[in-house]
């Protein structure tokens, strides 16, 4: 039985082809900084401003992104973040240091305060050529994957990614390990694990302080890793600048990173890295095992 919403079908990790990383690696692990911006004055509410969520957010781009960037970097680690795309113009210096540091980017919407649910076909074909096309005379890189986040969603999202010739798309947290994503032309298209569980953004909704995130952080890998020793796995950490760039989280972002990296047997890639190698080396047979194990049921 296939399952709404029909982008991808089931199979249990535990009976799957085996995956393997370069070099024998483990867990593929890759950071996720999200890159925010919300208007002062939304579309959505165009004479109510918020002032303390607004501060708040913008904190990250003032000091938090400045301090959460000096720990990736003195553990040698290089990013693919989220990316609301009016980043690059309303804050040169953060475009300029992602830049120099040659940092990946997923698409996260024009702003966070600007979602897609509304959009037509055309709407959001067009709205996928602007974003490659900025985004590669800004950066030089071409956009290969998303997270919706606040941007939103449409029914047609996957299937407008994948004609733009992007790879994947992280929203669906479903699994562990890279899977198919079913779109209508027929591209090779897959889901990269992004994450709820090591995601900073929780240290506030659950009301936690930084040393209990660093505690997750330590046991979701220590579970990844073993794991991978029989089949590959992908453990993404999940930052936001405002949150793990405060000065009292910093720290705790570096211990998790030395702890991570301290392992053999980790690729400390980014998730444009990932859904390249896997559909390089894996798309082909387990998309034919899908198969094969559905004309067997």
């Amino acid at each position: 039985m296939t399952l709404a919403p029909g982008r991808f079908d089931y199979a249990p990790i535990t009976e799957r082809p085996i995956i393997k990383w370069p070099d024998n690696a483990r867990v593929a692990f890759w950071v996720a900084p999200n890159m925010e911006f919300f208007e002062y004055l939304p579309e959505s509410r165009p004479t109510q401003p918020d002032i303390p969520h607004y501060s708040r957010m913008d904190y990250g781009n003032r000091a938090g992104f400045w301090r959460m960037l000096e720990v990736l970097n003195n553990n040698k680690v290089r990013a693919c973040c989220c990316l609301n795309l009016e980043i690059l113009d309303h804050f040169p210096e953060i475009k300029d240091a992602m830049v120099a540091n040659d940092w990946d980017y997923m698409a996260h919407g024009l702003y966070n305060s600007r979602p897609i649910y509304g959009y037509t076909e055309e709407q959001e074909r067009a709205y996928w050529q602007d974003f490659i096309t900025h985004l590669q005379e800004m950066t030089g890189k071409r956009l290969k994957g998303r997270l919706g986040g606040g941007a939103g969603y449409t029914v047609r999202t996957d299937d407008l990614m994948a004609e733009a010739g992007c790879l994947y798309h992280t929203s669906w947290i479903i699994d562990d390990q890279p899977w198919p994503i079913n779109v209508r032309g027929g591209q090779k298209f897959i889901y990269v694990p992004y994450t709820g569980q090591t995601n900073d953004a929780g240290m506030l909704a659950w009301n936690r302080e930084a040393d209990y995130f660093l505690q997750m952080i330590k046991d979701q890998f220590d579970t990844l890793y073993r794991e991978g020793a029989d089949n590959g796995r992908v453990m993404c950490l999940s930052l936001h600048p405002h949150n793990i760039g405060r000065p009292n989280a910093a720290k705790y972002l570096d211990q998790a990173l030395r702890y991570i990296l301290g392992h053999d047997g980790v690729w400390n890639t980014t998730a444009d890295d990932i859904a390249e190698h896997y559909i390089a080396n894996y798309y082909d047979e387990v998309s034919s095992w899908i198969t094969e194990r559905k004309a067997q049921v």
